[in-house]
């Protein structure tokens, strides 16, 4: 028997100058209640995860790939224009700019279509084209199947912040991509709003 279980929220991909990389995920509706995680990877390729709940650890570690799996408090504050995320381990603020040119194009698809499994298998393709290293249908740890469903897609242009104390540096491209999966996040910073779809057998 297969289970649908969606996230829907928004995830935030930075680079910095140090060769850190962080992928944000500040989720509004999901089946673990609203939460918000952080993926992040050194200049090393030491994965780490920090994640609020054992609940939101579980879930994601069964999903993801990780080296290192932090359980702590961590907060996610948004506006239109700026992000703010809090952690014992990370502290991070993130200036929201104007709508990418592939975010008009989402805006174009109704978002019940966009955001469904089905338009993520039908764009998947281009997807790997049109933005090297994401792609929007993949196979997860434990046979999980995942679908990205974007519908909106806005550059990040300015940050600061720091990873367990020291400084990540300026904005930077997230090169190389992420490695927590099978799909990283788009190379210019950004936040994309998603819908993502998870299949798991039970």
């Amino acid at each position: 028997m297969r289970r649908h279980d969606r996230f829907d929220g928004h995830i935030a991909g930075i680079g910095s100058a140090s060769g850190t990389r962080v992928v944000v995920g500040h989720w509004h509706s999901t089946p673990l209640g609203s939460f918000s995680d952080a993926m992040v990877e050194t200049a090393t390729g030491h994965r780490v995860l920090l994640a609020p709940t054992e609940a939101a650890v579980d879930y994601i570690t069964s999903t993801y790939v990780f080296d290192e799996v932090r359980l702590e408090p961590l907060s996610c504050t948004t506006a239109q224009s700026s992000w703010a995320v809090r952690s014992p381990s990370l502290s991070l603020d993130l200036t929201v700019g104007s709508r990418m040119p592939l975010g008009w194009v989402l805006r174009m698809v109704p978002r019940r279509l966009g955001a469904s499994p089905l338009w993520a298998r039908l764009v998947d393709p281009v997807a790997r084209v049109v933005v090297p290293g994401v792609r929007t249908v993949g196979t997860a740890l434990e046979g999980r199947r995942e679908f990205y469903g974007a519908t909106d897609l806005r550059r990040v242009t300015a940050m600061s912040g720091s990873f367990d104390g020291a400084p990540l540096g300026a904005l930077a491209d997230i090169d190389p991509p992420c490695r927590f999966g099978f799909s990283s996040t788009p190379r210019t910073p950004s936040v994309t709003t998603v819908v993502t779809t998870v299949v798991t057998h039970t």
